[in-house]
């Protein structure tokens, strides 16, 4: 190994943060902000906004193989062209499976691109905050470990977050899902107001409304507002969504206090048995193999779940013989993912003089209305599930006639329809695990990963009554045809994994505290989905957010103090 005797001197930051998607983005512009000299070190490559979204405004002619499945993306990505969001406009932002192995014990997919941005350019940008229900319900129900955190420890962040990087979204005054720092909402189109009505109507324990997400409807912070193209997984040069790319990148570079090094893969953490403390962390060059090492004050590793596990697992010493931080053998445990797969569908006759607007980047959302208390309590399982979907008017389907007349039959439009698919909590198992095996490396010689997890009892009865729940308020809301099924996609496939290092009160059963520092160095946070403690049933990424906020400022002023 290369020994630089001057590494301490000349790679010496205030803070580190290990990785720049949605977290390691808000972790570099708070530290940025607050005056600490930062350094992200990013395993892939680098992303510039605008200039790298090389495709985001490509025609479907441009394409060498529009909409087709290539023989070289067959053999390159058997894993993430699996994803709604894989194809040949955003290959490159997902990693090559051949050279980013990892190994299933049980079927998973792992769901992930290395670049500068992560999958805040990639993801779902729905934003639903957790209430005390979620936050409380571990301690409720027994599964799992207490947060040692409740909403009103994290609404203000939520809030703080929110203002930020815009969130369009309707206020309903629910208590399982508060509302946020809203801008102007999407509108529904109108079949899904027809639905929202009778559903209304029908239920007393339910309601629909416009989902929330990460897309400024108007000109908020210099960004937007959303053109309505829905090309988001290309990357936005409007910069109408939320990504670090675009959004919390810029602001900590704007400060001066910003170093991005891209190809740095984090190979473990740094210790210091004398001032129980993490010095810093040893990298590889992911070009050129090199190894080196860069100090820091304060760590943030937000390498995103899995990632993040790795570098724990593989940050071996004698005070950690079983990976840093992992005192409570909760490390590489607890892996959970939202489950779902379960729709509903249906045909509806009427508007035939309405059609939709644009190309909404957004759906509805019907939030959980299963246990959260009185009548809605179930016996046959805990926790609950919410709704995301949309209507829409396809073209017409008459395939008669030729030239002329089969083009003309074909630009009517056909039938409304609607579907809806349910996002379902999945329980923290202990067995449920990630660990290394160092028998198979990947192409640079590192550990892969042995993944083992699946979906249990509770899920598969939860995912009994997401269909039948599904199907009885579409039919209810008076469409015909209503289908449904379960296509059960392994976990990983919701791309909401999260939960091994999770956070807890007892560091005998937890890997970190409440302001997300390892109970045994709290120099190192952890802010990513590795934090997390339970998995809820809305979409997480705003938590970690949140949560992210909230750490920095803490460590922040606890290292003012001389506390760390």
């Amino acid at each position: 190994m290369n020994l630089n005797t001057k590494a301490a001197a000349a790679n010496t930051y205030d803070a580190i943060v290990v990785g720049s998607g949605i977290s390691g983005g808000w972790a570099a512009k708070e530290l940025c902000e607050k005056g600490l000299k930062t350094l992200v070190l990013e395993r892939g490559r680098n992303v510039e906004h605008i200039k790298d979204y090389t495709t985001a405004n490509w025609a479907p002619w441009e394409f060498p193989h529009p909409g087709m499945m290539t023989t070289e993306m067959q053999e390159n990505y058997p894993i993430q062209s699996r994803c709604y969001n894989f194809d040949e406009a955003t290959k490159h932002f997902w990693v090559n499976d051949k050279e980013n192995p990892y190994n299933e014990i049980k079927p998973f997919n792992w769901l992930r691109g290395n670049h500068v941005g992560g999958r805040s350019l990639t993801w779902g940008r729905q934003v639903y905050r957790w209430s005390d229900i979620d936050f409380e319900a571990n301690a409720k129900d027994g599964h799992g470990v207490d947060w040692p955190v409740r909403y009103k420890d994290i609404a203000p962040w939520y809030s703080y977050v929110e203002k930020y990087i815009g969130i369009s979204g309707q206020a309903e005054n629910l208590p399982q899902l508060p509302d946020g720092e809203f801008l102007k909402a999407m509108e529904m189109n109108c079949l899904e107001k027809h639905v929202a009505a009778r559903i209304k109507e029908k239920y007393t324990d339910r309601i629909m409304t416009i989902g929330r997400c990460a897309h400024v409807t108007e000109a908020h912070n210099g960004r937007g507002p959303c053109q309505y193209r829905d090309q988001c997984g290309r990357g936005c040069p409007f910069t109408g969504y939320f990504s670090s790319n675009g959004v919390t990148l810029p602001a900590a570079a704007k400060t001066g206090n910003l170093t991005l090094r891209p190809f740095s893969i984090v190979l473990e953490i740094l210790y210091d048995e004398g001032t129980q403390k993490a010095t810093g962390v040893r990298i590889m060059d992911a070009e050129t193999k090199e190894v080196m090492e860069y100090h820091a004050k304060i760590v943030f590793i937000n390498a995103s779940t899995l990632g993040t596990t790795a570098i724990l697992l593989n940050s071996v010493s004698n005070r950690f013989p079983n990976g840093f931080g992992n005192d409570s053998d909760q490390v590489g445990r607890n892996l959970m993912d939202h489950h779902f797969g379960v729709s509903a569908y249906g045909n509806f006759d009427g508007f035939e003089d309405q059609y939709v607007y644009g190309r909404r980047a957004n759906g509805i959302y019907i939030p959980r209305f299963r246990n959260i208390g009185g009548k809605t309590n179930r016996t046959d399982y805990v926790r609950g599930y919410g709704y995301q979907g949309g209507a829409s008017r396809g073209r017409g389907s008459s395939f008669e006639g030729i030239g002329v007349q089969l083009k003309e039959a074909n630009l009517e439009p056909g039938k409304w329809s609607m579907w809806i698919g349910a996002w379902g909590e999945h329980l923290p198992y202990a067995d449920n695990t990630v660990r290394l095996n160092k028998t198979k490396t990947d192409k640079w010689g590192l550990p892969t990963l042995d993944i083992d997890c699946s979906f249990r009892d509770n899920e598969m009865a939860m995912r009994k009554d997401m269909l039948e729940s599904a199907k009885e308020m579409l039919e209810a809301a008076g469409l015909s045809d209503v289908g449904g099924g379960d296509s059960m996609p392994p976990p990983g496939h919701c791309i909401h994994e999260m939960g091994t290092a999770r956070m807890g009160r007892d560091p005998k059963t937890s890997v970190l505290n409440g302001f997300n520092q390892v109970h045994a160095a709290k120099n190192v946070f952890i802010t990513d989905g590795a934090c997390m403690s339970s998995s809820a049933c809305q979409n997480p990424s705003i938590t970690y957010m949140a949560l992210t906020a909230r750490a920095v400022d803490h460590g922040v002023s606890e290292l003012k103090k001389g506390n760390l």
